[in-house]
């Protein structure tokens, strides 16, 4: 239901559902009523017939969702036809040219975790985006150890996310299930200059969505992770790994002190952070 709750708002804020790609056929794993209430709570009339409809008019895949909430064109991508996507690929492998900018939304609600070649597949998904579009994914960062290849960490969408890339980030948060109309917003760690860590027992995911700014060449510049680049480069913060290379650097405690308070406040609080924000929205 956190997903549905979170395309309706992002729908209503501005992210374009006018041609959608999702990367495989989605299922709706909740019930009609589920869907009337989060629907009707976020601001989208859908009366009880509304609800019935969208699970029957697809067999329960997400389409006739998504035309609710405004979506013109849908398309699904697969490496097969077992689900009756539209558009056969594998995305651990480059993508054609014809779907270059070709979406105004790409939508990953639970597929790119599973992707083997990770990096090239979201370089796809991001170069599919058209310019003004957006990226959204929903993805696993804690607590799933077992369900996909990869749990992601916030810090890899800051990083990733930025002009140097073509995008700018609008949104990262977390929310642990079972949801509870309860997300956290997560603070970016090259601004807190400090690792933005998550030590919970509940699966937890990570909803992030970003809009393309400008064509540019994907990942022309790997990402770094940021705290690396304040100890071992001499650059600007936010300007890619652009500079000097720091050698022989010592080891003071100014240096180090954050992460030993970190690592201290973990073991004596070790439920909730200070870096991720409550974010109630109802």
């Amino acid at each position: 239901m956190a997903t549905i709750q979170f395309l309706a708002r992002a729908a209503a804020g501005g992210v374009s559902l006018d041609r959608v790609l999702t990367l495989g056929r989605q299922w709706l794993y909740v019930k009609p009523d589920e869907v009337q209430g989060v629907l009707t709570r976020s601001g989208v009339a859908t009366a009880a017939q509304d609800a019935t409809r969208i699970f029957e008019e697809a067999g329960g895949y997400c389409e006739p969702l998504l035309k609710h909430l405004g979506a013109a064109q849908i398309d699904s991508m697969d490496v097969s036809n077992y689900e009756n996507a539209t558009i056969l690929q594998d995305l651990n492998r480059p993508w054609p040219e014809s779907l270059r900018e070709k979406f105004s939304v790409v939508i990953d609600a639970g597929t790119l975790e599973h992707v083997f070649n990770f990096p090239l597949a979201l370089k796809n998904c991001l170069d599919a985006v058209a310019i003004g579009g957006h990226f959204i994914t929903i993805t696993p960062a804690n607590n799933l150890l077992g369900h996909g290849f990869y749990q992601f960490s916030p810090e890899l969408y800051f990083r990733v996310f930025t002009k140097d890339n073509g995008f700018s980030l609008e949104t990262v948060l977390v929310y642990e299930q079972p949801w509870s109309s309860v997300w956290y917003e997560v603070a970016d760690p090259e601004q807190v200059r400090s690792r933005v860590e998550l030590a919970n027992s509940k699966p937890t995911y990570m909803i992030v969505c970003a809009r393309k700014v400008a064509a540019v060449e994907v990942f022309a510049t790997p990402p770094v992770q940021s705290d690396y680049q304040f100890m071992y480069w001499k650059q600007t913060p936010g300007k890619g790994t652009a500079g000097e290379f720091v050698t022989g650097r010592p080891r003071s405690w100014k240096t180090h002190a954050p992460a030993w308070i970190g690592n201290l406040y973990r073991r004596l609080k070790p439920f909730r952070l200070p870096y991720f924000r409550k974010k109630r929205l109802t």
